[in-house]
């Protein structure tokens, strides 16, 4: 989406008379980008849908204090990633496991019997092997290498610095090499 076009939606988004048709025009034009980046950070299809029902409310609840900062687009994504997270926190506390064992135990062990998984053997170990960072890691490395997101850009959705991102990068890719390696 063109700067021009994103601020003309925003503003539609934030007047109460036009604010039902934008944010249509929103959810259609971010839901899938927004489905996938939760699904990597959830794994499951069916919670997957409901993080992102879940993000699409609060972007709605709080389009109106949205003050342009940052990319819509970014903002949004900063959502969608503290959701995910809090389901994943949620989640945990439940069944008595760290987060990052809850994420890494599911990845692994359901991937396989996931209908929506339409990856190859191949793909199967590159995403066994992202489920066996760290959450950190893992979110950087899903941002930056599937969704091609710039470092600037993943700075502002998780709020920590470029340079930090590039070292966490930098290690996934060490890890998923050497796991890939080993297995």
């Amino acid at each position: 989406m063109f700067l021009k076009e994103e601020k003309q939606l925003i503003v539609r988004l934030q007047r109460k008379d036009s604010r039902e048709a934008a944010f249509k025009e929103l959810i259609s034009l971010y839901k899938k980008r927004l489905y996938w980046h939760i699904r990597k950070i959830i794994i499951s299809h069916e919670d997957t849908d409901d993080v992102l029902q879940d993000t699409f409310i609060k972007i709605y609840k709080n389009i109106a204090s949205f003050k342009g900062n940052s990319k819509l687009y970014s903002w949004m994504y900063r959502i969608a990633t503290n959701e995910a997270l809090s389901f994943l926190k949620r989640n945990s506390k439940h069944q008595q496991h760290r987060l990052n064992e809850v994420a890494n135990d599911f990845a692994i062990n359901n991937l396989t019997s996931d209908i929506y998984f339409e990856g190859n053997d191949i793909q199967l170990k590159l995403q066994q092997a992202i489920a066996t960072l760290p959450q950190k890691q893992r979110l950087v490395f899903n941002m930056r290498y599937f969704d091609n997101i710039k470092y600037k850009d993943i700075s502002d959705i998780l709020e920590t610095s470029e340079g930090a991102l590039k070292a966490s990068y930098h290690i996934a890719v060490k890890k998923i090499e050497q796991h890939l390696i080993n297995n």
